[in-house]
């Protein structure tokens, strides 16, 4: 079969997102969300934020991982007191990242009482289900969303089917109770939560608040429950969407779950900012939700944080260690040195390196990648070519071939990426 007999295989890529694009702004700064602009990354911090120099060192441990929007707790008077002095610290050390404040039950006291706090945060974390009950939730409701317009804030309106409004569920229950094929408990569950979104966006509008400035997230802890509530969320409005799986769980389970639920509805258009809710193993740092979410991102192909190091898994003819320990060394490296190359080296985030431990595949996936090494596996001569930008470039031997490696690496960057600066 020849390729004139055949129709080519249409190339997989994301579809275009439907949403409007809104600002995030403070002091002169501005971070685009929706529309055309990338899709962004959230972090959240698990500081106290009444500590505001303990909280401001973790804001800016994940903006350096690559945060674009940070999320933090604001409960009581003293956390509300303490985020211009967050605000202050991060300007001071020269970390330009916006702030959002995480409001539940208390949110409409805490922002009219405290109107430093109200003004230094970018956007207003809403949960309608933790607002009040009946027409007290409504006043409170309102006087979040009046404060958020006064100071031309965005909001983002965050149902959480751990935390939605059990009157407006309990009416959806009642409705579904009459129906002569009522739905599955599920269904009437996503219905309620992307009704309570919805609702709420559009009293947030009708209040005074630009459209624009309004997201929505309906965040549940279920994979395909996810995905389902998200198709209808954003069959149903343009509003920009903030995706997360909600309490996703510790370590490689949380990761995975993350992973197969945001990689589907990004694949599909849907979504315009994301959180990996990952729950910290012991000892381990905040930032690694922020990993994790950047590689989601450049995993599809739809943003480039880090260079990427392709890697072989290795088998019976790598019996060396020594590919595992170089695509390691090399990985941190480029992962260590980023916070300081993005301004100096622009473009370096989209480099690929190569660093394979066998003659099988190795040639060849260094002559793909820009920069790339192919290290002798069990039997083969102890040589390893390496390619640049598609050709052997040289042949490295002995014991020395790692750091050799690596200053080749610097050195490709610097001419390649550091010709413009």
């Amino acid at each position: 079969m020849s390729l004139d007999s055949t129709a080519p295989i249409p190339v997989s890529m994301p579809r275009l997102r439907h949403s409007r694009q809104g600002v995030v702004a403070w002091q002169g700064h501005r971070v685009t969300v929706g529309g055309d602009a990338p899709v962004r990354v959230q972090s959240m911090t698990n500081t106290d934020t009444a500590d505001a120099i303990g909280t401001a060192i973790q804001v800016k441990e994940l903006a350096l991982a690559g945060s674009e929007l940070v999320r933090i707790t604001v409960n009581n008077d003293e956390a509300a007191a303490a985020v211009p002095h967050i605000r202050d610290q991060l300007d001071r050390m020269g970390v330009q990242v916006p702030l959002i404040g995480d409001f539940h039950y208390n949110g409409h006291r805490l922002l009219s009482d405290h109107p430093a706090c109200a003004e230094a945060l970018s956007k207003y974390r809403i949960n309608p289900g933790n607002v009040g009950r009946g027409d007290k939730g409504d006043r409170q409701f309102a006087q979040m969303v009046e404060i958020a317009a006064r100071h031309d804030k965005a909001i983002r309106i965050g149902v959480n089917w751990g935390s939605l409004d059990q009157d407006l569920l309990a009416r959806f229950m009642d409705a579904n109770s009459q129906r002569s094929e009522p739905w599955e408990l599920r269904q009437v569950m996503y219905e309620a939560l992307i009704t309570s979104a919805l609702a709420s966006a559009q009293r947030a509008e009708d209040i005074g608040l630009n459209r624009n400035n309004i997201m929505l997230s309906c965040k549940v802890s279920g994979v395909q429950d996810l995905i389902a509530v998200y198709h209808g969320l954003a069959s149903r409005c343009d509003h920009a969407l903030h995706l997360g799986l909600t309490e996703a769980g510790m370590g490689t389970k949380g990761a995975v779950a993350s992973t197969a639920a945001l990689s589907v509805l990004l694949q599909q258009g849907i979504g315009d900012t994301i959180r990996v809710s990952l729950t910290p193993q012991p000892g381990e740092a905040r930032t690694q939700e922020v990993l994790i979410a950047a590689e989601i991102l450049q995993a599809l192909g739809l943003r480039a944080f880090v260079p990427s190091v392709t890697a072989c898994p290795g088998c019976g003819r790598t019996t060396s260690s020594t590919f595992q320990e170089l695509a390691k060394q090399i990985d941190d490296y480029l992962r260590g040195s980023m916070p300081a190359w993005r301004a100096r080296y622009p473009g370096v985030e989209n480099l690929k390196v190569a660093v394979m431990g066998c003659i099988v595949n190795g040639p060849g996936e260094s002559k793909h990648a820009d920069i790339g090494i192919s290290l002798p596996g069990t039997g083969e001569a102890p040589a390893a070519p390496v390619f640049i930008d598609g050709q052997k470039a040289l042949t490295l031997r002995g014991e020395g071939i790692a750091s050799e490696f690596q200053q080749i690496v610097d050195n490709y960057i610097q001419r390649r990426f550091g010709a413009s600066t």
